[in-house]
């Protein structure tokens, strides 16, 4: 879809749990210089220092004066993400009063599992409401409807449905949609590494401004979507293995349909997808933010777990990674859009990073 496939994970299809929803990725909250200087001390030790009950990832932001509230929050994650390198961006410098959230509609083929967001056979158009994403879909499609708080990479603003989150979830938007500022790297590639980052930037600070129970519910956060992201890339890998057996005809397109519907009904239980919610697109849409993932997340453990370091490490990988141009121009493709493009700019990229790695120890 338009911009929201870049960081759909933040609101799951019309008639996702609560549970699924806070599972789902991206989006941007921005408050006005002004606001900012209306949260004063006591404010951030009210929001930010222990006097908030948050119960894991269901206790909502707290009290009547949330964008306040929200701007001093977004304040002091700014003064982190400074600390470990982050460069200045323009989101959540403003509240939208008017939009709630940014609707989004995909569709593909039952018959075809996309390769992730990006893929071109998934179609992605406007639609209002999920009956209006339904009608558009032709006979025997999935469809994925849903609505994401956020746009980005876009200045976004701080939209209504940001605000009525959980404060785990506003924090890790921040991270996420910020961290997306400070690369230009293939988005399967960028998605997962705003995750680890976002994931471990999100302990770390609550670390530092939290009490126990924001630090706990961070932690958790963290370590469930993390787990979480790994099932979704076996459960992907499930899926693809079934569909190759489809495409070399060793079985039936009503065999082909009859094993999928069971792999997306273990999913579901494991991912905490509505049951019957989860389709090729769904996890297509998750497979972006999780095949690169575990190795990601080993770069980060081999950087010292560390997060100035890996900020940096990969805005040296940004800098020198291979153009598309000259992928195209290695592979033999004639556009930048289809999959085997998608594919092979996030190998070289993977490969540049593997080779700063190696750089990185003969340097010690």
């Amino acid at each position: 879809m338009p911009q929201a496939p870049q960081c759909v994970k933040a609101t799951a299809t019309a008639t996702a749990t609560a549970t699924e929803r806070d599972r789902l990725n991206d989006n941007k909250p921005a408050f006005a210089n002004a606001a900012l200087r209306l949260a004063s001390a006591a404010l951030l030790l009210a929001v930010i220092g222990g006097c908030t009950l948050l119960r894991d990832a269901t206790t909502r932001l707290p009290g009547p004066r949330l964008y306040e509230k929200g701007a001093a929050i977004i304040g002091d994650i700014r003064a982190f993400e400074r600390r470990i390198g982050f460069e200045e961006t323009d989101n959540f410098l403003d509240l939208d009063h008017e939009t709630e959230s940014y609707p989004f509609c995909g569709t593909v083929s039952r018959l075809y599992l996309p390769y992730s967001y990006e893929d071109p056979g998934i179609d992605w158009h406007e639609a209002a409401t999920q009956e209006e994403c339904r009608a558009s879909a032709g006979e025997g499609a999935d469809v994925y409807f849903g609505q994401t708080e956020a746009v980005g990479e876009a200045g976004t603003p701080v939209t209504p449905s940001m605000l009525a989150g959980t404060l785990v979830r506003f924090v890790y938007l921040v991270f996420h949609e910020d961290c997306h500022d400070q690369f230009e790297l293939p988005q399967g590639i960028e998605e997962a590494l705003c995750n680890v980052i976002a994931y471990n930037a999100m302990v770390a600070f609550s670390g530092e401004k939290s009490g126990f129970l924001e630090r706990t519910a961070m932690r958790r956060y963290a370590e469930r979507e993390s787990e979480r992201t790994r099932q979704a890339k076996a459960f992907y890998e499930q899926l693809a293995a079934l569909y190759a057996r489809h495409g070399r005809k060793e079985i039936s397109t009503q065999a082909l349909l009859e094993e999928r519907a069971v792999i997306f009904a273990r999913a579901e239980r494991a991912l905490a997808w509505e049951r019957g919610s989860l389709n090729n697109v769904g996890i297509a849409n998750d497979m972006t933010y999780s095949r690169h993932f575990p190795y990601l997340e080993s770069v980060f453990d081999a950087l010292g777990r560390d997060l100035a370091r890996t900020v940096a490490f990969f805005r040296r990988v940004d800098a020198i990674k291979p153009s598309p141009a000259s992928v195209m121009k290695k592979h033999g493709l004639k556009s930048d859009r289809g999959v085997d493009f998608i594919r092979a700019y996030e190998a070289a990229v993977l490969e540049t990073v593997q080779r700063g790695l190696r750089e990185k120890k003969l340097e010690k």
